[in-house]
């Protein structure tokens, strides 16, 4: 082999390290792991969602339900895996980039997935009521405040108390540190 081609494999395998570290790195930053779960407290790895979270930790359906018996589909795993990612993303995105609005509203998609829920749940409940997509009827027409509370945008539980999140990052790291 040439120097030339050894010192271009050791710069691509250089590379290809750093570009593995740093996605590690941000895996283990961001939480990625929690969302893998199904503990509520990982909807609140990013702050958007405190309201929500402390409106659903106050309500009857803390007992019952979590965010994915809500919000995710499950007709099978690889829908809802899939759903999460998705939807985890777009989630992602709009932090990142700070797009997030003042107030959430659930998208199309989402909202069918929250309805097809709902009623999968309270099944007896409902069979008899008329409702659904062709009457232009959602569960939460009537029972808005079920199952977050009067949260309706992010300045409304400014004081909300939330679990405390994991340490993120490299705590790991003193414990290698050689002490003088």
């Amino acid at each position: 082999m040439s120097d030339r081609t050894i010192r271009t494999s050791l710069l691509a395998a250089a590379a290809a390290g750093l570009l593995l570290g740093l996605g590690l790195l941000a895996f283990r930053v961001s939480n990625a792991d929690s969302y893998l779960r199904d503990d509520p407290a990982a909807c609140i790895n990013c702050h958007i969602m405190t309201p929500w979270y402390a409106g659903w930790a106050h309500s009857a359906h803390r007992t019952a339900a979590t965010c994915n018996d809500c919000h995710v589909p499950h007709e099978n795993f690889v829908r809802s895996y899939a759903f999460k990612a998705l939807d985890g993303m777009r989630h992602a995105t709009m932090f990142t980039l700070r797009l997030e609005p003042q107030t959430l509203k659930l998208t199309a998609m989402s909202s069918a997935v929250v309805q097809g829920n709902c009623i999968r749940c309270h099944e007896h409940q409902v069979m008899h009521v008329d409702m659904g997509p062709a009457r232009g009827r959602r569960c939460w027409d009537c029972h808005r405040e079920t199952p977050h509370g009067l949260a309706q945008s992010l300045s409304s539980t400014p004081a909300a108390r939330r679990p405390e999140l994991p340490p993120a990052g490299i705590h790991w790291w003193r414990s290698m540190e050689v002490s003088p």
